[in-house]
């Protein structure tokens, strides 16, 4: 049923990529032309053993992306270890993200909308997702919006969730035996999922994307454009500008780049060792306050791998 593909999280889809990971490195590498963009940098200095890598993913993309970025996979595999935002290969934690996509039983949905704004949200959702309230009224308002933009995205931008970058790597490494760390616990990842966000404005938000679906689709459009061109501080400029009304903005920027900080003492172990592979999205890394600013800021040496391209 497709109320049930959509529980699926990040360590569910892992064993089915990974059965597709051959068949895509081995059909595809003839037929995409190489990428001018430069979104894989290499990461050194501060006493590190050896280098490591970072590589600014978008989970919109088809992982046949990759095919088209030089040396990629010849830095993948220099590496022991894969670095991500979250493991998501405990099926304890993918049940415990389960449980908190669900509203606490004194919380009610009714409580937040109009009897005509609800009406409206459960007749598009039907219309979107094939269920109405009856059977979601108990998820959380961040999680419904994350389902709507996901369809969204797969009837627009023809998003493939089996077929994107997100998770790639992380199944490359459950088949060759390589330890995966994420950088956020289950409680961290939980809260980035479903609570970042005030409950009164994940629900404004869930009630302006299905009145307005053609901002998020557009929005990531430009996002995707950008990340192909390499243009990564852009990517955090439009995120973060005043003109972006979608359900991924200012707010949750700020989130991220708090988030950075953190994340840079989280890798020094890490990078001290070297050989760490790090795939993360695009919109944590460029800008004055990504990630890639932030481990330079905190005195290791980053730059791109392929020289000579567009940086960020």
């Amino acid at each position: 049923m497709k109320s049930e593909r959509t529980y699926r999280m990040k360590g569910e889809r892992l064993k089915v990529k990974g059965i597709l990971i051959l068949f895509f490195l081995s059909t595809f590498n003839f037929q995409l032309s190489t990428c001018q963009a430069q979104v894989l940098y290499e990461i050194s200095g501060k006493g590190a053993k050896a280098k490591s890598y970072i590589l600014a993913t978008n989970k919109f993309m088809d992982c046949t992306f990759l095919d088209t970025i030089p040396n990629v996979f010849k830095c993948f595999a220099q590496c022991d270890k894969v670095i991500t935002e979250f493991a998501m290969q405990d099926y304890e934690a993918i049940s415990a993200l389960r449980q908190a996509a669900l509203l606490p039983d004194s919380v009610k949905l009714t409580n937040f909308y109009s009897e005509s704004e609800y009406t409206f949200i459960d007749n598009a959702l039907r219309a979107q997702i094939g269920m109405g309230l009856d059977k979601l009224c108990r998820m959380k308002p961040a999680y419904l919006t994350e389902m709507v933009r996901a369809e969204l995205m797969r009837e627009w931008l023809k998003y493939d969730e089996q077929r994107s970058m997100e998770g790639f790597f992380e199944a490359v490494a459950a088949e060759r035996g390589l330890p995966v760390y994420g950088l956020d616990n289950i409680g961290e990842t939980m809260y980035m999922l479903f609570d970042r966000e005030p409950f009164h404005w994940q629900c404004k938000e869930l009630l302006k994307v299905l009145e307005y679906p053609e901002n998020e689709v557009k929005q990531e459009r430009t996002l995707r454009a950008m990340y192909c061109d390499g243009r990564l501080t852009d990517i955090a400029y439009q995120v973060e500008g005043p003109d972006n009304t979608t359900s991924i903005s200012y707010s949750d920027y700020k989130v991220y780049c708090q988030r950075n900080i953190e994340w840079v003492k989280r890798l020094q172990d890490y990078l001290q060792q070297g050989k760490a592979f790090i795939p993360l999205e695009a919109v944590y890394l460029g800008g004055d306050k990504g990630l890639l600013q932030q481990l330079r800021a905190a005195g290791y040496r980053v730059r791109p791998v392929n020289r000579g391209r567009r940086t960020s």
